[in-house]
């Protein structure tokens, strides 16, 4: 069992046991997949397969009537992303791509959609990101019309995870104007097998990720899968975010647990100059830093997690601190473990470089660092 979470107060006996068996799970289940080269789409469907079959799913796919566990959410991202980034996209992507379902949509539309994630029956994608529209989402230009029984969506999303995987998207686009300006947006639950539907590209990344740029022709989508009520998509997708923002920080902490206990297994083995690495000062200097930042790092994703279970209403800023810092650290935890293994750490496939490529998006993704520093700071300036 993991010190940290035997020490802290943030966790039920429950969660504890969930701990230990995801520990179990990932070291049988996903470190044996971890450094396959696959097609990564097959890699993705192969993840959510596994990680349905162990029951794992239903901690990322939120039910309309029983409250959202946070804290078990980042247990199992930290847990998967201390051995794969890819299991861990697989894994959260269920839950990105179905929560404003699971909270707003038609209650035969949720369902439908909802069980099938849960089960690992189908794959979903959230998408919100645009050409000219990423961190401002008032830019939008994708647009939804009514016509008839249908919503007829012309435009595209771009960064879209999972693109040309999902077999359904929650898109957020313009169906009105409100007064200065600003977008008004609503949601839509769309089938990857609609008409006018299209996968424009597949994007490559600097670590394996399905992603890319999707697009929609006059795709009529029927009014029942709104998502909400016309207007709500802003609210739905700042929901969402808000939700699943402190388990980035969460997966940030597994990537750097996994480059700290790297440099420790190198530094004990490890010999110059005569003796071990570990003996080293400036050595010993680094792998302080990076376990005072990780132990901070996973106070405040879980304080974020715990609040947000606990409490009630959204934790905006408690959430933002932990994605600003915990993935911030990790890239320079990260980066110490690559420096501490020398010339070993830059072999292409080797763990901790894999981990410095994988690293590198979580401080942009579900709002970039700057952005999080800009959510931080106007809630402070409010309470």
């Amino acid at each position: 069992m993991d010190s940290f979470i035997e020490q802290t107060p943030f966790f039920t006996p429950d969660h504890r046991s969930l701990a230990s068996d995801v520990a179990s799970f990932v070291e049988q289940e996903i470190e044996p997949r971890a450094t396959e080269e696959r097609d990564v789409d097959e890699r993705i469907r192969d993840y959510v397969g596994v990680l349905a079959s162990a029951g794992a799913l239903r901690y990322a796919v939120a039910s309309h009537d029983t409250r959202f566990d946070v804290r078990a959410l980042c247990l199992i991202r930290e847990a998967l992303a201390y051995s794969s980034a890819l299991a861990d996209l697989a894994f959260v992507m269920q839950g990105l791509g179905t929560y404003a379902i699971s909270q707003a949509a038609p209650e035969h539309v949720r369902d439908f959609w909802v069980s099938r994630a849960a089960e690992g029956r189908a794959i979903g994608a959230f998408a919100l990101t645009e050409p000219e529209a990423g961190s401002d989402v008032s830019a939008i230009r994708t647009t939804a019309r009514l016509d008839g029984d249908a919503w007829v969506i012309d435009g595209s999303k771009r960064f879209i995870s999972n693109a040309g995987v999902a077999d359904f998207y929650t898109v957020f686009a313009r169906t009105g104007t409100q007064t200065g300006g600003r977008a008004e947006l609503s949601a839509f639950v769309v089938s990857a097998r609609m008409p006018g539907f299209t996968v424009v590209e597949r994007t490559e990344m600097i670590s394996p990720h399905p992603i890319g740029e999707i697009a929609f022709t006059g795709c009529r989508v029927p009014a029942e899968d709104m998502v909400g009520a016309e207007g709500d998509g802003f609210n739905l997708a700042m929901r969402t975010l808000d939700t699943f923002r402190a388990s980035v920080g969460a997966a940030a902490c597994g990537m750097a647990r996994r480059a700290l206990d790297e440099s420790l297994r190198y530094a004990l083995n490890r010999r110059q100059f005569g003796r071990l690495l570990a003996e080293h000062q400036l050595i010993q200097e680094k792998l302080a830093d990076m376990v005072t930042e990780l132990d901070a790092a996973r106070l405040l994703v879980y304080r974020a997690a715990y609040l947000k279970d606990t409490g009630t209403g959204r934790v905006s800023r408690e959430a933002s601190e932990a994605k600003l810092y915990a993935t911030e650290a990790a890239g320079r935890i990260i980066d110490q473990a690559v420096q501490i293994h020398g010339g070993a750490g830059l072999v292409r496939g080797s763990v901790v470089e894999r981990l410095y490529r994988d690293v590198r998006a979580l401080r942009i993704y579900e709002g970039t660092s700057e952005i999080q520093k800009l959510i931080i700071a106007s809630q402070l300036l409010k309470e």
